[in-house]
């Protein structure tokens, strides 16, 4: 990634991009075409779960793209309804993707509570060399505490939904206190990008709401994965490398969150 684009590190595994892709509801060539065009636009990110039932599609693109896989950062997710079988899924979705390894493996919903039981086959997967960093997805600061109180390993990344109608700053303080990074997904489905104050800043930059969105997400050092099937949204999702954001700017966007 570029300057612009700068890594969250994480231990043991490759720099995570602050801007990634995400493939939710994308399935078959719509899947295969989308993430191509991202790999060609420049995205070294990609974003894919076991429940996305495209992880084939998203392996294939990147094999024929020409991009060399350790440029990319790969994440994929366990699904709750088979956390007993985590080391299967796991299997599957490493034959789907056609690597050896995933630069980031997470639970994808609390599987009936924190599960440190299933969060231990995480950690043997780590240091099996399977995944190369681990985490969980849309995890609350206390169940992230009962891992880490339970098996003495904290979780990388908690990946949760994220907008600024959705902005929390003790969950982003929380994460931030036990080193855990915040990822974000749906960054538009719960933003009016029609919000006046959204609007203002976009005009004052000469840019869009929907790249104000991201780039305000990168101000706070939050990972961003935003989704999008068409061309032309998948090039405008990258270029916020051009301008940032203020102090004032992010704190009004900021305060967009619904009280």
């Amino acid at each position: 990634m570029t300057e612009s684009f700068p890594t969250v590190p994480l231990d043991g595994a490759p720099g995570m991009p602050l801007l990634g892709f995400g493939t939710w509801l994308m399935n078959g060539s719509e899947c295969y075409e989308a993430v191509r065009i991202a790999l060609d636009a420049g995205y070294r990110h990609l974003d894919t779960a076991a429940m996305y039932r495209n992880e084939a599609e998203v392996g294939r693109a990147l094999r024929d793209s020409g991009v060399d896989r350790d440029e990319v950062f790969v994440t994929t997710k366990l699904p709750p309804p088979r956390a007993d079988q985590a080391d299967q899924v796991l299997a599957a979705s490493l034959d789907a993707l056609g690597v050896d390894a995933v630069d980031l493996w997470l639970v994808h919903w609390p599987p009936g509570g924190a599960r440190p039981d299933v969060w231990e086959r995480f950690v043997a997967a780590r240091e099996a060399g399977r995944a190369r960093a681990i985490g969980v997805s849309n995890y609350s600061l206390e169940q992230v505490d009962e891992l880490t109180g339970a098996t003495g390993v904290t979780p990388q990344v908690n990946q949760v939904s994220w907008a600024p109608s959705l902005y929390d700053a003790a969950v982003e303080a929380g994460l931030r206190e036990r080193g855990v990074v915040l990822e974000g997904y749906s960054p538009f489905k719960n933003t009016d990008l029609g919000d006046p104050v959204l609007r203002e800043v976009a005009d004052a930059h000469g840019v869009t709401p929907a790249q104000v969105v991201l780039r305000w997400h990168v101000e706070h050092g939050v990972v961003v994965i935003p989704k999008s099937a068409t061309p032309e949204r998948i090039r405008a999702n990258l270029a916020i490398g051009g301008f940032s954001l203020n102090d004032d700017e992010v704190a009004r966007i900021d305060g967009l969150a619904e009280v």
